[in-house]
């Protein structure tokens, strides 16, 4: 008699379930750190000047790592993730959606519930793109009391600054 039950049923307790879990995590982290031990036992330790040198396609490193970049990279970076992994959760739903449709009611459902997440990520992606986070080099606007051109970011930074100093 085995004391695990069958694969695909449910435990009769919920402790029975937690217990499942923190068995296969604890199972992971063992396994990790003896893939990590043994890798640090068996891999060759002969470092030199070239090896730990920072790889930069072929290029020596010139300067300090500790470079700014500009806002806009991050923005458009974290706009492609959160739309990339909206658009993930549209391959379970096709292949849940084949078996669903030809159930009356049920596929309707689903197919409108799909149409509404999809105009919720055409609001956003049309927000985005009409703000133009989007662009990578945004219009400069110029300024009246000056004759130099800004960023809109700046101009509006600035703006609350000229207010701070008039109202003084």
């Amino acid at each position: 008699m085995s004391l695990l039950p069958p694969l695909g049923t449910a435990g009769t307790s919920m402790l029975e379930n937690y217990a499942t879990v923190l068995i296969f995590v604890l199972v992971g982290i063992a396994f990790a750190g003896l893939a990590l031990g043994v890798a640090k036992l068996l891999r060759p330790r002969n470092p030199n000047y070239a090896k730990m040198t920072t790889y930069e396609c072929g290029e020596l490193p010139v300067g300090t790592s500790w470079v700014r970049f500009n806002v806009r990279f991050y923005l458009v970076a974290l706009f492609f993730l959160i739309f990339d992994v909206e658009v993930i959760f549209l391959y379970p739903w096709a292949v849940v959606f084949k078996h669903l449709f030809p159930v009356p009611g049920l596929g309707a459902l689903v197919f409108w519930e799909m149409v509404i997440f999809l105009g919720i990520l055409s609001t956003g992606l049309a927000y985005i793109w009409v703000k133009g986070d989007l662009n990578w080099v945004k219009k400069l606007i110029e300024r009246p009391d000056s004759g130099f051109a800004v960023d809109d970011e700046d101009a509006v930074a600035a703006g609350a600054a000229e207010e701070e100093v008039s109202t003084q």
